[in-house]
């Protein structure tokens, strides 16, 4: 089916519903230079993430990924929305989109003006201490970053999802980790990292805005990550229509009325150029 095909049955499906709920996940941001973590498969396409639990115990864990961070994060603070998310926006904007859930931690949704957001895995522009629960600009860190450790010679590299650098074995002899500058303590990015718990408050903000939905649209995401499926499988088992758009499979392939398969901002961008 060709994008413009797809445009259409996807408006269609979405102007049948008074209370759309989009989830989005990373394929949303690769147009925005923004790699993703998964193949058409659902399998991973890049090293595995950071996990919780490595960052919270282990010294030379937490300095590789802030080494990475450094790199990563001035692309990933000025990458600006791609089609999918303007597009996402202005359905907004004329009340076809009710609310919108994203795994994504780039606030892309945001900068392109959407209004009802729920960042489910939180943000990156946000740095929180995990001893006094400071929260601290992530720009203020990477001044700290820059002025204690040069790492200018490095200059090719991918941006992965969680906005650090993909660079094998890094030199970590004589980085230096970023401190809370209020307690000293360790600090993390506001985020939920792989293992992590999404916090409870926006865990039943979610679960509200599926109950209060009348359907769900999920879109560049396969939903392994399992903080987003149950959100799926609780529209399911409420009996709401389901559709997704996404260049492969997904874990809730079973749960949907309606499968799209396609690059989002292709698509979206055809929806918009036809009928917005």
């Amino acid at each position: 089916m060709s994008c413009d095909s797809q445009a259409e049955e996807l408006l269609l499906f979405m102007k049948g519903l008074n209370r759309l709920l989009v989830i989005t996940g990373a394929g949303c941001s690769t147009g925005s230079g923004i790699s993703d973590y998964r193949d058409d498969k659902g399998s991973w396409k890049i090293a595995a993430p950071i996990q919780h639990q490595d960052f919270l115990k282990s010294v030379i864990a937490r300095k590789r990924y802030w080494f990475r961070s450094q790199l990563g994060f001035p692309s990933f603070r000025d990458a600006q929305p791609n089609q999918a998310h303007l597009v996402l926006a202005r359905l907004e904007e004329q009340g076809v989109v009710d609310a919108l859930i994203t795994q994504n931690v780039d606030r892309l949704h945001q900068k392109a003006g959407q209004e009802k957001v729920v960042d489910l895995h939180g943000r990156l522009d946000r740095v929180r201490c995990l001893d006094c629960g400071q929260i601290s600009s992530r720009s203020e860190i990477q001044a700290w970053l820059e002025l204690n450790n040069d790492l200018t010679q490095i200059q090719t590299f991918e941006l992965r999802p969680d906005g650090d650098a993909s660079i094998d074995d890094p030199d970590l002899s004589s980085f230096q980790e970023p401190n809370c500058a209020k307690c000293a303590g360790t600090l993390q990015p506001d985020v939920v990292f792989f293992g992590g718990s999404v916090p409870e408050a926006i865990s039943q903000e979610t679960r509200d805005l599926v109950d209060s939905s009348d359907g769900v649209l999920v879109i560049g995401t396969s939903l392994m990550a399992f903080s987003s499926f149950r959100l799926v499988r609780r529209a399911h088992q409420k009996k709401l229509p389901i559709a997704s758009l996404n260049l492969g499979v997904t874990r809730a392939d079973d749960l949907l009325d309606q499968k799209f398969v396609g690059d989002c901002e292709e698509v979206l961008e055809a929806l918009g150029r036809k009928f917005l």
